[in-house]
């Protein structure tokens, strides 16, 4: 753990189940993204992936946010004149928030306790699964900054909501809660903010008891198949099988046939009903 000690932006635990715990850490900002926060998000979310401890990932807010989207001040106005952090910056938050966070092998949960606004729709859209507070505060706030939803803020709100929504919300720069992002597809469980981590736990052990292999190419194929048509999908799905048979530590697959077919023990979704009075 020491190695994920020195950063002044983001917290990460990891606790003894493996589950990685990486907060958002600058709660007097409501854990607005500034340059800094997008260089130490790289570097902990580039280790995770190879760090035999950390089984799950869940992102997180310190305080009263999740994130407030992008800093204003030390994202857009400090790097006007500084070109060269400025670029820095922009490919440090879309190489860890689209491309690791997305293909990442570890199951990546966003656990969001409070105000989601602007930029942090970027990297909560590319987790696997979001789960909210329903007291949680979301918002496309960038019309009253006389600016636009930017650096893909619009296209991955887009691809999460219907389109009418996406107007709706981007125009207006009305705020809506966890059951409302439910909704709309933008979370996927929303609960009372007391029961948030118990139930983001729940999720990660339930997680945690699937194959990680078997996990990270599930993920992946259902991402990829995303911009294909039907012909595409059936050839790659068909050649991502024979891969995850061949790569397999596990033999996963042989092991749940043997059990489901002969042994007759593992069951999921087909146990008998339970009667009740």
């Amino acid at each position: 753990m020491a190695k994920y000690q020195d950063f002044t932006c983001v917290k990460v635990e990891i606790d003894e189940e493996g589950i990685t715990w990486v907060t958002f850490n600058r709660p007097e900002k409501r854990n607005a993204m500034n340059p800094t926060l997008h260089f130490e998000m790289l570097e902990i979310m580039t280790a995770l992936e190879n760090d035999n401890d950390c089984k799950v990932i869940v992102l997180t807010g310190a305080g009263n946010s999740w994130s407030a989207g992008m800093d204003l001040k030390e994202y857009f106005r400090e790097t006007e004149n500084n070109p060269d952090l400025g670029f820095r910056a922009t490919m440090a938050h879309r190489y860890w928030a689209t491309y690791v966070t997305n293909w990442s092998k570890k199951p990546t949960i966003a656990m969001v306790n409070g105000y989601c606004f602007g930029g942090a729709f970027h990297s909560l859209a590319h987790c696997d699964i979001v789960v909210s507070a329903d007291e949680a505060t979301y918002g496309l706030s960038e019309v009253n900054w006389g600016i636009i939803p930017g650096g893909n803020v619009a296209k991955v709100f887009n691809n999460l909501v219907n389109h009418r929504d996406a107007l709706f919300y981007a125009m207006t720069g009305r705020t809506f809660d966890g059951q409302k992002a439910v909704e709309m597809g933008v979370a996927n469980i929303s609960v009372p903010l007391a029961q948030l981590k118990e139930e983001t736990i729940k999720i990660c052990r339930e997680l945690m008891e699937k194959s990680p292999m078997v996990l990270a190419y599930t993920k992946q194929c259902v991402r990829a198949v995303q911009g294909m048509d039907m012909t595409e999908s059936f050839e790659y799905l068909g050649a991502k099988a024979l891969a995850l048979r061949t790569v397999d530590p596990r033999k996963t697959r042989a092991t749940g046939m043997e059990e489901f077919l002969d042994k007759k023990t593992y069951r999921p979704g087909l146990q008998a009903v339970k009667k009740t009075s």
